[in-house]
Parts: C-alpha cells; structure tokens; sequence
C-alpha cells in the first residue's frame, strides 16, 4: 500500500447567508472552514474537513499542518487505525479534545476518503452498507426567530423535502420557549417529528422543569438541555423530565460517550464526525450506542454523515444544515420525501469548490 506522501491544511472564513443566534454562542455570522487534503505516493488523493462557529480555526490549522503532517509522514495510508492511534498519542498531552480533536477529525475522515477512492467504492459500502436513504430532519439556528417567522422558515425546509424540523430554544423566559413550541406543534400536527435543543442552556434542575413544560407538546427530543461534562444531570433530566434527550455533540471522544452512554443520560447519541475523532471514533460510538440498543443521530457535516449513517442499523435522523458550506461544495446533499441520500460516488462523495474556497481563504 502507497505510503501518506503530502498532507496539506486548508483555512477559510465562510460567511452565513444570515446571522444565526443560538442560546450559547449569540450571533454568528460566519464559520471557519479547516480543510485537510491527504496525497499517497501514488497521487490519490483524500479530503477531509472540520469546522468551527467562528474562532479557533487557526489553532486546528496549525496542528493539521504542523503537528499531525509530522506524525503521519510516510506512514501507511490505509492503516488508518494505527495512523489513529499514531496521531491521537502523540498529541494527547496537550491534546484529548479541542483543537487537536478536531484536527484529528479532519485527517481521519480524510484518510478514509482516499482509502474509498482506491477501492473505487462510496463510503457507506466500505464501512459495511446498510441504507443509503437517510432519515434527516432540518436543523435551523432560529432562537431569536418570531414563532411567525420560524413557521415561515419551517414552511420553506418542508417545501425542499424535509420531513422532520428541530428548532431552538433557551431564551430567558421558558414560556417564550413554550409558546413557540406550541405554535410550531399546532402548525405541523400530532405525531410530526419535532425537535427542541437547548444548546447546554440550563442546569439539570432548569432543564427538568422545561422538559416537563415541553412534554405535552411532544418534542421528539430535547437536546443538549445541560453542558456535556454534566453526566449526572443528563441523567437527571432524562429520568425526571419525561421527554428523550439527544447529547454529544461537544463530546471529544468515545470514552466521553462512553461514560454518558453508561450512566443512562442520552436517548439519541449525538456524535459529530468533525469534532469527535473522524470516522474512526464516530462509528465506534454507533456500534456503542446499538450494544446498548440507542438509536444514533449526528450533529453537523451532514455531507460525510450521510455516509456513516447509511452504514448503521441503528441510525435515527441525520442533521441536515450546511452552514452555507453547500455553495462550495459540487454536488450539495440530496434530499427526496424526508430522506437523505447517500451517493455512490468514490469516497464520501464531497467535491469541494476549490478555486470558489480561494476567495475566502483566512
């Protein structure tokens, strides 16, 4: 097998089209793009990615171009398991989590981009093939929308193929939240998948009076109600409050859901394939969380997420939200009646616009 040739980091500042508002993060206007692009000495080549809301992009960029091309130099490219472990220990003393975690992310999924392509087969097969439809729903940034205005936004995901919505909530009044909430349940129906994230909003005891304010509105899931390093409160809340609770998207690694997963704080484990240790970790935690008979959901990078997803038997809904990510990339996701589809190129099947990328370049 050709050795890793040439690794090379990619930073871009990639604008919304309209600022996002979260409880935790406030007004976004923009997310840094990290690009990780993996060449072996036979010139194939494999792409992966990471992102952050706006910060510490640079720091990702510099462990990928620095410290991970160091490690990885002329390593076997389709050992990507000891190319892992490989990276994961020699940066764990000022890594296990943050930047380098997500630099990991990207040179992980990378790796298993360039390792599809040789065998000529999308990813979704290579990781064991189960379904390349996809249930997604449509993941807005909308806290500070107007119930009119959220229901204008929930109009137009569903005209594009959505079948299931989350919306956002944590403003400082809970009957703001609960108004809104029933405005949208009122809108779409009983039964229609709809669901609420708090973005670690609360403490465990503010998350358990939501939930239960929630709960006659039937919200799919409550997600993130309390920061990830709470365990004990994930499990108050989830035992106490009455609605499902999703969680872990701000979780670094396996062990970390691991521990969630153990103490009984999650319905829907949340990895994100760009933060959580690549594909490698990512379908660690799927295959987790079935032992333990969860359903596995995603958060973000909906366009290699397909792809993980549609190798799982037990996958719930994909997170469909591109972050404005889908105007530089060829061929954006596909979706057809509330499902999402996984392609059947070589690879994950992204094509990054690179020549558009350059006029963003950070």
């Amino acid at each position: 097998m050709p050795r890793l040739d040439r690794i090379e980091a990619g930073q871009y500042r990639i604008p919304l089209p309209e600022v996002l508002t979260d409880s935790t993060h406030g007004a976004m206007a923009d997310f840094e793009l990290v690009t990780c692009r993996v060449t072996d000495a036979e010139g194939a080549e494999g792409v992966g990615y990471t992102y952050t809301v706006g910060r510490n992009g640079g720091a990702v960029h510099h462990i990928l171009a620095r410290e991970i091309a160091d490690l990885a130099a002329g390593q076997e490219a389709d050992r990507i398991e000891a190319l892992w472990q490989r990276v994961w220990w020699g940066l764990h003393y000022g890594g296990r989590g943050g930047p380098a975690v997500l630099a990991q992310s990207a040179f992980d999924i990378a790796l298993w981009d360039l390792k599809a392509r040789r065998a000529g087969t999308a990813l979704w097969r290579l990781l064991g093939g189960h379904d390349p439809r996809v249930p997604c729903y449509a993941g807005g940034i909308d806290l500070d929308l107007s119930a009119e205005a959220l229901i204008r936004q929930t109009e137009g995901n569903l005209a594009r193929g959505f079948r299931a919505i989350k919306m956002k909530v944590g403003r400082p009044r809970l009957s703001e939240d609960v108004a809104k909430l029933a405005a949208m349940r009122a809108h779409l129906g009983e039964g229609f998948p709809l669901m609420v994230d708090a973005n670690m909003r609360w403490t465990a005891d503010a998350a358990i009076r939501a939930a239960r304010a929630f709960a006659p509105h039937d919200p799919y899931w409550l997600e993130e109600p309390t920061p990830p390093e709470d365990v004990a409160g994930h499990a108050r809340v989830l035992r106490e409050g009455g609605v499902p609770v999703a969680s872990g998207e701000n979780l670094r690694s396996l062990w970390d859901f691991q521990a969630l997963i153990a103490a009984g704080g999650v319905s829907f484990p949340e990895p994100d394939v760009t933060n959580c240790g690549g594909v490698t970790s990512f379908m660690k935690i799927a295959h987790l969380a079935e032992a333990f008979h969860l359903p596995v959901t995603s958060h973000g990078a909906h366009d290699v997420t397909v792809q993980l997803l549609a190798a799982c038997p037990n996958r719930s809904y994909l997170e469909a939200h591109g972050f404005g990510l889908d105007r530089y990339i060829e061929q954006p996701l596909r979706i057809e009646e509330g499902m999402a589809v996984a392609p059947d190129r070589p690879g994950h099947g992204i094509g990054f616009d690179w020549k558009g990328l350059e006029r963003v370049r950070a």
